[in-house]
């Protein structure tokens, strides 16, 4: 180049712009989704065994409770009311459901549901009192009966407290 030549700014072409700009779109994407739609969260409890291990990956739809509503059986991620730790649990009752515990066996509106994930041979003879779920609350419990800190400690849960669906934890 000349000394008095002088030199034209660089220009992108429109394909580099576009792909630029499809890039950011997914990214953008990718970050809605994290945030508001799926969320993935690891296991660090033996309380949902045998359905979740310690150290497994699993899936949290969080539009599900909006979306879909909580059903029994479903298992759920939420905050707890203790320490605000996260913790996984299985939705035995929802609200206007009655629970309760009799020689380890969970009974819901009177009762037993089939669990074919909890192993009543290893549960100590447990019991609790017959109790109301209120409306707009779920109760839960980890599958897992005798390890597991639920509803049975805390109380029910509020549905706004729920921050997500498992996703292929099965029922």
């Amino acid at each position: 180049m000349s000394a008095g030549a002088t030199q034209r700014p660089s220009v992108s072409s429109p394909r580099k712009r576009r792909g630029r700009g499809l890039i950011l779109l997914g990214l953008a994407s990718l970050l809605a989704v994290r945030i508001w739609v799926m969320e993935p969260a690891v296991v660090d409890s033996d309380s949902m065994e045998p359905t979740l291990h310690p150290g497994s990956l699993v899936f949290v739809f969080k539009a599900a409770p909006q979306l879909s509503g909580i059903h029994p059986g479903d298992v759920v991620v939420f905050q707890s009311p203790e320490d605000n730790s996260t913790m996984i649990k299985r939705v035995v009752a929802v609200g206007d459901q009655t629970v309760e515990v009799r020689d380890a066996v969970l009974y819901v509106d009177g009762i037993a549901p089939d669990e074919p994930f909890v192993d009543h041979e290893t549960i100590d003879g447990t019991h609790f009192s017959l109790r109301h779920v209120p409306p707009g609350e779920v109760f839960v419990m980890g599958d897992n009966r005798e390890r597991s800190i639920d509803s049975r400690d805390f109380g029910t849960l509020p549905l706004s407290s729920l921050q997500g669906l498992v996703l292929g934890a099965g029922k």
